[in-house]
This record gives structure tokens, sequence and C-alpha cells, in this order.
């Protein structure tokens, strides 16, 4: 018996909170109204799970997915009927494709009037079928504990999003007689690789010179397996982004990052090895492949597997169990020279990178390098770290250092702007008694900027360091890049510590560079929510790890455009910032 008394004096919105309560959800994400209604109220009388009021259900979306991605355990979000509801999919789709267990609430319109055209109607099975695992309908009280359990079993088993759609009238109706709302996870299984594939793949390797390794997401947990399997191999590890906060660290065989935001050491890395071992990972550039090497991936999902490159081998299995049973099978003697020269390119690349994290004289924009360098050497040990797409993306992965403590959240494979202050919600209201940084573009955190209220008033301490610009930096250096005249990227910003204070966050600014670290040690010692608002550089280049000659003709093309339409001047101030590098 459910602490709403009998039975049969449940509603189904009663039974869906005291399920979600037995299955260890403590708060909901969400924006309340009319359809909702019973449900806001089987929570109010609960007692058990906290309504967090978001602004924007979009951010409860995010908020939700950064929740589930600090704890591992099932996280919920919901929206009202029609354009509530509508709002999450952003965010959901976010949880989707970063692997989250996400649960959705999309509450409907009343049940009689489904298919009539009635006020907000749409059609949330069809909406939501893309970004979610499950997504079904609740239109009778009997439906409810088997759908909801399947729901949730879906989104944990499968680590993705589950939708249930509920008319508004059907939450208020008298749960079915006898249901318990008693919920039994799944247990997850131990994927072990095929022994036969498994030999395959040693023999494999041991016929390789240049070996190296790949390591994504998947590789989460599996820390010391893989540099154990890196030490035996003698071979580099390149990670993914998703793979920076699980491989960075306490590996003496890291060389870096590769993609478009990555390390000329771990595109080279990759390039010229004779064979590729993917680990948990599926990083999308196909251009970062290399081309005559052979090529293993191991994956949990069989779905995964050769999706971006031709491969040699292909297995299913847990990233932990392959690796430690893959080891002990290599032969030992290997020869180093290839780690060796990956390395060596890797301390290189690093130390340049360091050379470009510099405080500037006077009132000169701050480097943005220089911005993100403070903080890491500022921030706690286990501090969790959500980040914007764009530029914040460049330099939280280039100068953030993970130690096996610290988080790093963000939008990875959606790529949504907006995403890194309402995931620091998210992320505090779980880690209350831990330090929350969201390094914030200026068009993201102005996208979903109300949202900051929800951190006053649910008393959500986070601390955002704004990456201020005054332009869509990312993509006017896709412009230019292109030999396009960098056009509508301007941002015509406010003073963001000034409307921060008003909101009832300590709000700082920063337009020189030793204001910086005064600035953040301040912010970070607060023990309410603070944002400092930093003024960087707007010329400043992130360059990829490997230019090619396309984009060296586009940036030709765009400087003599921008000569011929008389901005000359940009291109004195781009070389002044990125090539003269004055302080």
């Amino acid at each position: 018996m459910g602490i709403f008394g009998s039975s049969t004096s449940k509603s189904v919105a009663d039974l869906l909170v005291e399920t979600l309560a037995d299955a260890g959800v403590q708060r909901i994400w969400g924006v309340t109204g009319d359809s909702l209604n019973a449900i806001n109220d089987s929570l109010r009388r609960h007692g058990g799970i906290e309504w967090m009021h978001v602004r924007h259900e979009e951010a409860g979306a995010f908020a939700a997915g950064a929740e589930a991605q600090v704890t591992g355990q099932l996280a919920v979000c919901a929206g009202s009927c029609g354009p509530g509801n509508l709002h999450l999919i952003n965010g959901l789709y976010d949880c989707q494709r970063n692997h989250q267990p996400v649960l959705a609430i999309a509450s409907h319109i009343p049940s009689s009037e489904i298919g009539l055209g009635y006020f907000q109607e749409t059609h949330p099975t069809e909406l939501f079928r893309e970004c979610s695992h499950f997504c079904e309908m609740v239109q009778d009280p009997k439906q409810l504990p088997e759908v909801l359990h399947r729901a949730m079993r879906t989104a944990i088993g499968r680590h993705g999003v589950a939708v249930i759609v509920l008319p508004g009238d059907v939450s208020t109706l008298d749960a079915p007689e006898h249901a318990r709302p008693d919920f039994a996870p799944p247990a997850l299984p131990r994927l072990l690789p095929d022994p036969a594939a498994l030999s395959e793949l040693a023999a494999l390797l041991n016929g390789s010179e240049a070996v190296t390794i790949l390591a994504g997401a998947g590789t989460a947990g599996a820390h010391d397996e893989v540099v154990a399997l890196a030490k035996a191999l003698a071979a580099p590890i390149v990670h993914a982004f998703r793979g920076k906060e699980h491989m960075e660290w306490d590996n003496p065989f890291d060389v870096g990052m590769t993609g478009l935001i990555g390390f000329s050491s771990g595109y080279h890395a990759m390039r010229e090895c004779d064979t590729l071992l993917m680990l948990g990972t599926d990083f999308p550039y196909r251009d970062f492949y290399p081309e005559g090497a052979a090529i293993a991936q191991i994956d949990r999902d069989p779905g995964a597997l050769g999706r971006r490159a031709q491969l040699r081998l292909g297995l299913v299995a847990d990233v932990r169990e392959a690796a430690a049973l893959l080891a002990p099978l290599i032969e030992p003697g290997r020869d180093t020279r290839f780690l060796d020269k990956a390395r060596e390119h890797y301390l290189a690349a690093r130390k340049e990178l360091d050379e470009l994290a510099t405080p500037r004289a006077g009132d000169e924009p701050l480097h943005p390098q220089f911005v993100a360098a403070t903080l890491d050497r500022l921030a706690a040990d286990d501090a969790v770290f959500t980040f914007d797409v764009g530029t914040p993306a460049i330099w939280a992965a280039r100068y953030l250092r993970m130690n096996g403590r610290r988080r790093l959240i963000g939008s990875f494979n959606h790529g949504s702007m907006a995403n890194a202050m309402p995931q620091a919600l998210g992320a505090q209201a779980v880690r209350p008694d831990r330090q929350v940084v969201s390094i914030s573009g200026d068009g993201g955190l102005a996208m979903l900027m109300g949202d900051m209220l929800t951190a006053v008033q649910m008393k959500l301490p986070i601390k955002i360091v704004l990456i201020n610009n005054g332009v869509l930096g990312f993509v006017q250096m896709e412009q230019k890049a292109s030999g396009y005249l960098d056009t509508n990227v301007a941002l015509q910003n406010p003073d963001f510590s000034a409307i921060a204070n008003g909101m009832g966050f300590l709000g700082l600014r920063v337009a020189r560079s030793d204001e910086l670290e005064p600035a953040l040690v301040r912010a970070l010692a607060h023990e309410g929510p603070a944002l400092v608002d930093v003024r960087v550089d707007p010329m400043e280049l992130s360059m990829p790890p490997k230019i090619r000659a396309a984009q060296v003709k586009g940036f030709s093309l765009y400087a003599a455009r921008a000569v011929m339409n008389g901005r000359g001047d940009e291109i004195v101030e781009l070389a002044k910032t990125n090539l003269l590098r004055r302080r």
C-alpha cells in the first residue's frame, strides 16, 4: 500500500508518482500546466519527489540529461500538452544521443478530444519517436503499470530516452485495482567478447607494428584496463571528446584528442598507424580515420560497429571486459618507436597550446586560452564542468585537465547551443556539495538565459564563466575557412554581469587579464550562484589539427573579399592576435 491510502483510492497520477519514487527518482524537471495538474498535486501530497521548476522545458530536459550523466541513474523531465512538451524535444535529442537514461512525461490534451484539432493538439507519439527508444500513449488506466515500467526499463537498459504520453484527464482517473508501485530495475548484463573473435583480434594486433587506440565514452569505468592494454601493445591512446574525462588522466600513453578541435598529435597518431583499435567510440568525422590501416572496433552496441569506417573486425562487448581479456593475448617485446614518436609529438603540441594561454597587457581583450587555463588551475579537483558548443568546447577540450574525479558534460553528439547552463543546473541538483562550473558562450547563454532564475529559485549555486566575444565564434571561423565574409554572426550584448546581479547572482565583469584570477576566486568561493563575464578577443582563431588546402584557399579568399569590402583592418587584427601574439 502506498502513502496515498488503499489502492482503490489512488489515481493514475498517484500511481505514477509512487512508482517513480520506488525507482529512486528524487526530482522531476519541467514547467507545470493544466494537463499536468493532477501529477503536480500528487507530487505535493507525496512529498518525496521535488518538482524542479525551470523557466523553459528545454532547459529541464538538458538538466535531466546532466543529472543522469552524473549519477548514472534514471532522471525525469515533464512537459504539459502541446507547446509544453514540444519544448522538451531539443534537450531530449541531446539525452538520446549522449546515451543518458531519461524518462519524459509528455502530458496530452483530453483523451476525448484527440484527433479533433483541439486547442494545443499535437501528435506526441509521432513527434518523440525519433529521439527516444520507447514512446507510447496511455489511454486507459489499465495500461499505466506496464507502459510505465516498460518505459523506465527501456531508458535504463538501453541508455537513452523513453517517453510516456499521458492525457491530462487520464491522470485523474482511478488507478487499476491491485496495481502496485513496486519497480524492479533491470539487472544489466556483462557483455563478454566471443573467445574466437578475441583470438582473431589478438592475432591482428600481434601482426601490426604500429597500433593506435581510439577511446570514447564507452571506456567509462575501464581506465585501468585500457591503459594496461595500451602498455601491452605499446600503443598511443587518442581520445574522442567524450573519452577525455575517462582516459586523459594518469595515462602515460595519452597523445591527446583528435577531430576538428583536437590536437595535431592525436590526428597523426591515427593517420599513421597500420591498425586502429576503436574502443567504445562512435567518432563521427570520417576525414580523420586512417586510409590504409586495418580497423577493429569493440562496442556494446552492434549498430555502432563499422558505422564510420570499413572494419576488419567488430566485437560486441563491454570495453572493460574485452580489454582485460585481450591484454594477456598480446605478445611481449613490442617495438616502442611508434609510441615514442607519438608521445614526443604530443608533448610538443601540448607545449604549443600551453604557450597560447598567456595574459595580455593593459585593456586588451583576454585570450580565451588564458581564461580556460586559469579556470582549470583554480577549480576544485572534483569540479563538474559543463560547456557550450562552439569555441567554449574548444577551450574546454584543450585546457581543462581531467583527473578521474572531475566530470565533463556537454552536447557532444547533438551539438546544441545553450546546453551548458541548464546542464549545470542538473549536475548541481544531484551534487550540491560539489563545484559546478558552466563555461558558456555569449550566444548560448542568451538563448536560455531565463533559466538563470531557476538557479536562484531552486538554490543551485552554479558558477558561469562567460566567454564573451560578441560573436558566434565557431560559425564565424567556419565562414572564413570557406572563403565567406563573416555575416550575421555579430552579437550586440548587454552587460551580462549587471543582468546576473539583477537576477540574484553574484555578477562580475572582467575586461583585463589582471582582473581574471581575483574574479574567478571570488566567484568560485561564493555560496550562491555566480557569473563572471569575461571579455575575450573575438579575433582568436582555433586551428584544427590538420589544415587542408581547401581551408587555406578559403582563408585566402576571405582575406581578398574583406579587403575589397573595406574590411582590411580585420586581416590586420587576425594577424596581430594569432600570428604576432601581442601581449
